[in-house]
């Protein structure tokens, strides 16, 4: 199957467009400390069905060296004390930070969430040096999607004033198109 991936970047924190406000009260709180296995609940909870596979097999110290990284961060939405996304940055070197993981889980979807916790996580992107002193002033905010993803994905980072500076077609290898594996093994797809 064909995917098509999009490269999407904001140069100044003026690029960033507010989300509208959510449908359902939501917090968005910083995880500061490093925990491998709330992180990993994130990434399959939110990625499960949209082909998030890259991390599966990461051992407990590969995430905690993933997460304590400096200029590593995890913000997360909690609508009435559930974690509804999540939204992670992790910071590279000339000033750019890169969103690494980002998303809703199920039950949040099309409730508005999406924009508001994008729009608070770029925002964190961009003064994100404020909270590590030893990182360079944020010069770019970057992102990427695939045709893999959800289907608002592209939209919603457009919206949020993302540009796509490059766009790549690839054929990964043999995956059963529509197959992905849930949020734990065996779990797949949910309707």
């Amino acid at each position: 199957m064909d995917v098509t991936t999009w490269y999407l970047e904001q140069t100044s924190p003026d690029d960033l467009r507010p989300g509208r406000p959510p449908l359902a009260a939501a917090d968005v709180v910083r995880a500061e400390i490093p925990a491998p296995e709330f992180s990993r609940f994130l990434y399959t909870a939110v990625g499960g069905d949209w082909q998030w596979t890259n991390r599966l097999p990461w051992t407990w110290a590969q995430w905690m060296d993933w997460l304590s990284r400096p200029g590593t961060e995890t913000w997360v939405a909690w609508v009435r004390g559930t974690p509804a996304g999540y939204v992670e940055l992790v910071a590279q070197e000339g000033g750019v930070v890169e969103i690494a993981g980002f998303g809703l889980l199920p039950y949040a979807i099309g409730q508005g969430l999406g924009g508001h916790l994008l729009t608070v996580g770029a925002a964190r992107a961009w003064d994100i040096a404020e909270r590590w002193p030893e990182l360079d002033e944020t010069r770019r905010v970057r992102v990427h999607t695939c045709s893999l993803d959800g289907p608002a994905a592209l939209a919603n980072y457009q919206a949020r004033g993302f540009r796509i500076y490059d766009t790549r077609l690839n054929v990964p290898g043999d995956e059963d198109e529509g197959a992905t594996p849930g949020p734990w093994p065996g779990a797949g797809p949910r309707g």
